[in-house]
């Protein structure tokens, strides 16, 4: 069952060629070619829709550390 809470927003999509495009929010985020795109492939049809969403995340670079907060607080970012 998917949730809201789930959806991070992204998708992907596998082309005859075997490359694999996942998109963010309807923006190509990541390219994957060969072994990658195999592996990613695999990773995906045995895995549920929240996982599917928390590796794109991580492939693409595009998650949260839980750390954003205290970043702000850092001595390097008060003006």
């Amino acid at each position: 069952m998917n949730t809201e809470q789930d959806d991070l927003g992204f998708i992907y999509r596998k082309v005859k060629s075997g490359d694999v495009f996942i998109h963010h929010r309807g923006i190509l985020a990541a390219t994957l070619r060969g072994k990658k795109a195999v592996t990613f492939i695999t990773t995906m049809d045995t895995a549920g829709f929240a996982e599917q969403q928390q590796v794109m995340a991580r492939i693409t670079g595009n998650y949260k550390r839980g750390n954003e907060r205290r970043s702000v607080q850092h001595v390097k970012n008060i003006d």
